[in-house]
């Protein structure tokens, strides 16, 4: 028999992982609030509630993580801090029996796709008729727009078809309810994501649509940016920068994810691109809008990676010279293809294979953001800290990328999720300084 929880108690959500989890902690959170259970995202906790963590199941790190998070919510079940933990996610999706043996104290295990029985656990039904409603865990100014589910990339290293099955992508017409709700609520910019942004459409229209979906997000009233995450390199469809520079409400900003530039360890990783192809994709893309934003992730200690391997990526990165990029090191991870194949690059080569990389991007990031020193930019304002407004340009994704700090000290007050055209007038590798420009 389900059980609500009373008014005096409530459900706790805590979010782990990347962006796509947030998304599912928010779609679970406004069904939850449609059901008029009391539901908060990461907030104090009495003991009468009921806490759910979604977990991440990528990497080790993140791995490690969530298992710590779990194990203290354990311990506080157990101490009577709380009344019921619940975890979902990718963690339990991939590792469940295990999960199970090893935390009695956990109430109940579900994966990334059982979000009805998520709810019932919780005293609540699934309600069909919530199109787009959630209930943000960002500011309300931006929003994660998961636009598709799954991946049907090969990749050697990646677990996520494991973890969130085969590509679905959701239809043109519901992604524009959802953005409506949004816009209606005060949201001014999209975030779209998806573990393969690039595939969008061929599964349910025979092609990539992703160009239709664009344009079709831009047209909603009250959109004032719409920016890319997650775009696979292969067959990508240079259609979406030509929508760019049509709609002005489109970033120019693109994060792709590369990994590697070696054709050997491109091979291996089973990416289906070499470096020409990749050199020559860059180059069109920038041939077609010079003043884009490239954003990147890098893989090193891939299994085989040798020295002259990571050279010729550092080589590549200093060529290249992205505006953004991040580094991680490799992995092992069960029932994927590099899973069967020898970890042979030791733990501090990789480390210092990071460290290097990073310290490349960080000159490069460095006279970037000193070229900006003069230049006025539309900015986006986050939130107040210390002395500072804190706000975004359309090259800079929240949490990964540069901020724009203006001085707070001046009776300049600025309102959250609003514009403002800024003048730069310092810059540090990661941050820039700027000041209202009137």
């Amino acid at each position: 028999m389900r059980t609500k929880p009373t008014k005096s108690s409530k459900i706790n959500v805590i979010t782990l992982g990347c962006s796509k989890n947030t998304w599912d902690s928010e779609v679970l959170m406004g069904q939850l609030a449609a059901n008029e259970v009391p539901v908060a995202h990461e907030s104090k906790v009495s003991k009468g509630d009921t806490v759910v963590i979604n977990t991440c199941g990528f990497i080790d790190r993140a791995k490690q993580e969530s298992i710590d998070t779990i194990l203290e919510w354990s311990e506080a079940k157990e101490k009577g801090k709380i009344a019921k933990l619940v975890v979902m996610g990718c963690l339990s999706e991939r590792y469940r029996e295990e999960l199970q043996k090893e935390m009695p104290n956990v109430d109940a295990f579900f994966g990334t796709r059982e979000l009805p029985s998520v709810l019932k656990s919780l005293g609540a039904d699934y309600r069909h008729e919530l199109i787009g409603e959630r209930l943000l865990s960002t500011p309300s100014h931006y929003a994660y727009f998961k636009i598709a589910e799954g991946c049907n990339r090969p990749c050697s290293f990646c677990a996520i078809p494991i973890m969130r099955g085969k590509h679905v992508s959701t239809p043109i017409e519901e992604l524009e309810k959802n953005a409506q709700f949004l816009a209606k609520n005060g949201t001014k910019e999209l975030i779209l994501i998806a573990q393969e942004l690039t595939y969008y459409g061929i599964d349910i229209y025979g092609k990539r649509r992703l160009d239709d979906l664009l344009r079709a997000l831009s047209d909603v009233n009250g959109i004032e940016w719409i920016r890319l995450q997650y775009a696979y390199p292969t067959q990508f469809p240079l259609e979406i920068i030509d929508v760019m520079k049509e709609r002005a409400n489109i970033c120019n900003y693109l994060d792709m994810p590369l990994q590697h530039i070696s054709n050997s360890v491109l091979k291996s990783m089973r990416r289906g691109i070499t470096a020409r192809k990749t050199y020559e994709l860059i180059d069109q893309i920038r041939q077609k809008m010079p003043d884009i934003c490239l954003r990147t992730t890098m893989l090193v200690g891939h299994p085989g990676e040798t020295e002259a391997d990571f050279e010729e990526l550092v080589e590549f990165v200093n060529k290249t010279r992205f505006d953004r990029l991040g580094v991680f090191q490799y992995s092992h991870e069960e029932n994927t293809h590099a899973g069967t194949l020898v970890d042979d690059v030791p733990a501090e080569i990789k480390e210092e294979r990071v460290e290097r990389l990073m310290d490349v991007q960080r000159d490069i990031s460095m006279q970037r953001n000193l070229e900006k020193i003069g230049k006025t930019y539309k900015v986006l304002i986050d939130r107040i800290e210390g002395d500072n407004w804190i706000g975004r340009t359309e090259f800079d994704s929240p949490e990964v990328d540069n901020e724009v700090l203006i001085s707070a000290t001046n009776d300049n007050y600025l309102r959250i999720g609003d514009f403002y055209n800024v003048k730069i007038t310092d810059a540090m590798e990661y941050d820039l300084f700027g000041e209202v420009f009137q």
